[in-house]
């Protein structure tokens, strides 16, 4: 199984690159983040017409977090276990079954600010997802939780680490809450495959030829069960869908990320 995770920055914006890069990537599962739609704009036909089945958590505001899956999806569940609609978890977690695998698609909060009110909160969000999984599912269980997890895991997932001092994103905090997932029974796909190399990021800003530069971070995941781990065969950072800067189908500025999963 082929499982993606893509910020997409705007659904709208990028709905013609997203339908490009499924043509030719053929994930079976597709976890989007930031698509900045409501449930009722979500083109749902558009995928459909490409094989695969939907969900979308989103009030067309901010945030808002889709499923693809072209393996069955089934049991979605909008927000976490028990949270009233309209709660103040903002349309960032949406969970499926799909093709046998519990796949959760997480947008988690940016932070702004260490000591700031949303940084408290992205910690909150944090514990709030460990303790959604540990009440739903074991670590037996096939399960990937994909996302834009505004957190790079270790020093090396950022260009430079003397650049982000003080700030969100690479704070010790943020990362133990991260390590509690992976305590609690999730790996790194990704590392799995890559566990010594450096310099292989997800995002980069717009501005001054970061992505040229190569100034970047490693913040987008795919974290899967120990149930799965065994299973991680492939995986890649797809450069090519973050170029086309000034083209009629512009990119994020997240490329995607996709595993490759022997179940």
């Amino acid at each position: 199984m082929r499982i993606a995770t893509w910020n997409v920055n705007s659904l709208k914006a990028r709905l013609a690159k997203l339908e490009e890069w499924v043509s030719y990537a053929e994930p079976d599962v597709v976890c989007l983040q930031e698509t900045k739609m409501s449930d009722e704009a979500f083109p749902t036909a558009a995928f459909a017409a490409l094989g695969y089945e939907s969900a979308h958590h989103g009030n067309g505001r901010w945030n808002g977090v889709a499923i693809l899956s072209r393996v069955g999806l089934d049991q979605a569940r909008a927000g976490f276990l028990g949270e009233p609609p309209g709660a103040i978890e903002q349309c960032r977690i949406l969970t499926a079954s799909c093709g046998g695998v519990r796949v959760a698609s997480v947008y988690v909060p940016n932070g702004r600010a260490v000591g700031s009110e949303q940084y408290d909160f992205k910690l909150a969000w944090l514990r709030r997802l460990r303790d959604d999984l540990a009440a739903t599912t074991t670590p037996d269980d096939a399960v990937v939780v994909c996302g834009d997890f505004n957190v790079a895991p270790e020093d090396r997932d950022v260009w430079d680490i003397s650049q982000f001092l003080g700030a969100t994103h690479v704070s010790e905090p943020e990362r133990a809450a991260l390590r509690e997932l992976e305590v609690w029974g999730l790996v790194d796909a990704f590392r799995a495959v890559y566990p010594d190399a450096d310099r292989l990021y997800t995002w980069w800003d717009y501005r001054a030829g970061d992505f040229h530069n190569g100034r970047g971070m490693r913040i987008d995941l795919v974290l899967v069960s120990r149930a799965l781990a065994g299973g991680v065969r492939y995986a890649l950072v797809d450069r090519e869908a973050r170029k086309g800067m000034g083209s009629d189908k512009p990119p994020s500025d997240h490329a995607p990320l996709f595993v490759d999963i022997d179940l």
